[in-house]
């Protein structure tokens, strides 16, 4: 057989990646052009790329071409092709068409026209006509019409050549395996495995990234497993020669999984990681790739001096109320990067390109991809200091500041000047000093006295009507302002932007630095961590009502539901407590619980700490007699991958008090707080419960500027 001319097709922006891949296979023919590469090929070359291709969609044998400006012409050309010499009359058979630019544009009429010759040939000649299988016939015709000419072409992949035969069909899939391929070839993910290196996927979903590269790495044919190929049927198939071809890939893949290195996958999903497994074991590769349930704060590399890749494809934000997340993601994952990967490569697929700004690090180059229909950015980084970007702008000196910064200045010194009495008098150590006081300088200000004063910065997020280059610039001298004000070096002033949050987004890890300071509030002493975290750990506003706990705590059992660190748990147990009970959703927040508790010496097993959905935990019955003191303090929005329901806590008020009343003695107190700014407290269909408003008495003296920082209830059955 003569060399055949043949055409592999590849997703949009792949077709220099597959003309490089085909001249690795030794095809030196191979030209790139829309849509795919073009070359001439031995038929064992043509199978060749069928299975060693890690990029291409298809392979197409070029079988016939003609003018067909009309379904009649396209009816006539078809049928003048002598099919018997390709299928048999028992075979099945399937017909695919596209069409470019030309005069028959319905691809449905086009196929079917094109069957209709195939078959009235087959009657002609044979008296029998083979079978129609849309699903994986015998052998798959594609047609591509471009400017009213005709190419009619045998598939030898049959389908997809995505479709390793690893991944369920039914499964969702939003990365196809090609596309995982190409980015790991992007990434120069060969020659990171073969110098060694070790892979890590932080989000890795159903696997697929680390399974492409443990195939990448150990030298298998990507489509060694494959179930179906268009080849199989054809008649002028070389059964010897295509058997000699998967007897070397095996021998390959052999030689290859001895050598494979470490690839780990990391999802906080338990149905994602089962898939994974799944998937992995399909591939004939169980025990080669370790997948764990773990969040994405807590990935790590695992072994000291490690380095590799690490690649994640992040969600996009499709779902409604996923965009507003992903800010947050996006920060945590660069802060992973930064604090734990040094010395790493790193690619990110992203549908966004200006999240990868919120990595703080700077990419050294990108590709365009295309995921299904969605204009993808593949980032690259060299993960290391030189490749930090920090989000805290650079403070401005005192000689380039305008008017607006000593209005600051003074601003800060005269609040510092008028809280001083009431802080002696309180034993207050961490207060809030500033809040947004003059509109210019949308910040707030906490300090934090631990053994050195701290200052807690955060931005309030700038309207669309504001010039963002004067905010920054007013930002850049409130930041030079405060270490001259409050007396602190520049590195203890940390500095956050105050986004509006969306679910669990305030607990979102944001670094990992693992730096907790210890700071006293009325007699108790509490861990913050002003860095990892959006929030650090103490609620300076609920101050007044974590003391008010503490107060109508004694000879109680109290209940602290989303107890977040235990902080009103701390007071409660003080106060003279019974016992007491602390739900939370987080793991990582009831171990800080557990550790406010022993700091203050009130561990013991009166003081249950339960990691739970607390809406979930609510509608399970719990034996005993129910508890005399609740403290609720919900977040304003909720949701999770582990939680089985969203919470909104205007929308669900009523049934959220309604569940924590029926966890309440008869005559308990239930203490309800919300920190939704234009919450509204739907009394009308409270109507049989007494409900106090002591928000005016729970407003600390630092926070009266704001008096909407938090609303608080007192509620009792009458």
């Amino acid at each position: 057989m003569s060399d055949l001319a043949c055409f592999a097709t590849a997703p949009r922006y792949l077709e220099t990646l597959l003309a490089d891949e085909l001249r690795a296979l030794g095809l030196a023919t191979a030209r790139e052009t829309r849509g795919g590469v073009a070359f001439t090929a031995t038929l064992a070359e043509a199978y060749r790329v069928c299975l060693w291709s890690r990029v291409a969609n298809r392979v197409l044998v070029t079988l016939t071409h003609f003018p067909a400006p009309t379904p009649e012409a396209l009816y006539e050309g078809a049928a003048a092709f002598p099919w018997e010499e390709h299928l048999t009359p028992e075979q099945t058979f399937a017909v695919h068409l596209d069409s470019v630019q030309s005069q028959i544009g319905d691809s449905r009429y086009g196929a079917l026209k094109v069957k209709d010759a195939i078959a009235d040939r087959f009657r002609q000649r044979c008296s029998q006509r083979p079978s129609v299988a849309p699903e994986r016939p015998d052998i798959p015709i594609h047609v591509h019409l471009h400017r009213d000419e005709a190419t009619l072409s045998l598939d030898l992949a049959g389908e997809s050549l995505h479709r390793r035969g690893y991944r369920e069909q039914g499964a969702a899939a939003p990365l196809k395996e090609n596309l995982a391929a190409a980015i790991l070839l992007r990434a120069d993910w060969p020659a990171i495995a073969a110098a060694g290196g070790g892979l890590v996927d932080p989000l890795c979903g159903s696997g697929t990234l680390p399974i492409e590269a443990a195939l990448i790495a150990a030298d298998s044919a990507p489509g060694l497993r494959r179930p179906y190929w268009g080849l199989l049927g054809w008649r002028q198939h070389d059964a010897h020669g295509w058997q000699a071809l998967l007897d070397e890939a095996w021998e390959r893949r052999r030689a290859g999984l001895a050598g494979l290195g470490r690839l780990r996958g990391y999802d906080r999903d338990p149905g994602a990681i089962r898939a994974a497994l799944a998937n992995l074991a399909r591939a004939g590769l169980a025990g080669r790739v370790h997948f764990e349930r773990r969040e994405l704060a807590e990935v790590a590399p695992g072994r000291n001096g490690e380095t590799g890749l690490v690649v994640a494809n992040p969600p996009y934000g499709e779902r409604l109320g996923e965009a507003a997340e992903l800010p947050a993601l996006y920060a945590l994952l660069g802060a992973r990067l930064r604090e734990g990967f040094d010395g790493w490569q790193a690619a990110v697929l992203t549908g966004n390109p200006d999240l990868g700004k919120t990595m703080g690090l700077r990419a050294h180059r990108h590709h365009r991809l295309m995921n299904g229909p969605l204009d993808c950015r593949l980032l690259h980084f060299r993960v290391g200091p030189e490749a930090h970007v920090s989000d805290r702008p650079r403070p401005l000196p005192a000689a380039e500041r305008g008017p607006g910064a000593a209005m600051f200045a003074n601003r800060l010194a005269k609040n510092l000047k008028a809280l001083a009495k009431w802080r002696r008098r309180e034993q207050v150590d961490c207060f809030r000093l500033y809040d947004a006081d003059l509109p210019e300088y949308a910040l707030a200000v906490d300090i934090y006295e631990a053994e050195r004063r701290w200052v807690h910065v955060q931005e309030y997020e700038a309207p669309a009507t504001i010039d963002p280059r004067a905010a920054r610039r007013r930002l850049r001298e409130a930041l030079g302002v405060l270490p001259e004000v409050l007396a602190v070096p520049d590195g203890q002033v940390l500095f956050k932007v105050r986004r509006q949050q969306k679910g669990s987004n305030q607990y979102q890890r944001l670094a990992q630095h693992g730096r907790f300071l210890t700071v006293q509030e009325n007699g108790l002493r509490f861990l913050v961590n002003l860095e990892d975290y959006l929030d650090t750990g103490l609620f300076l506003d609920h101050r007044d009502v974590r003391r008010l706990v503490g107060e109508l705590a004694a000879g109680r059992r109290v209940l602290n539901l989303f107890g977040y660190t235990g902080t009103a748990t701390c007071y409660a147990a003080r106060g003279g407590a019974l016992a007491t009970t602390t739900v939370d959703l987080s793991n990582t927040y009831l171990e800080w619980a557990g550790r406010n508790l022993a700091l203050n010496d009130l561990s013991g097993p009166r003081h249950r700490l339960i990691q739970a959905d607390c809406l979930q935990w609510l509608a399970t019955p719990e034996p005993g007699p129910g508890y005399d003191l609740i403290f609720l303090d919900p977040p304003s929005f909720s949701t999770s991958k582990r939680m089985q329901e969203t919470l909104d806590v205007q929308r669900d008020q009523v049934a959220l008090i309604r569940a924590a009343l029926a966890r309440l003695a008869p005559e308990g107190i239930l203490i309800f707080s919300t920190n939704r700014r234009r919450f509204r407290l739907d009394a009308e269909a409270l109507a049989e419960l007494r409900c106090t408003d002591i928000t005016a008495a729970t407003l600390p003296r630092d926070f009266a500027r704001n008096p909407r920082i938090h609303q608080c209830w007192r509620i009792e059955r009458r």
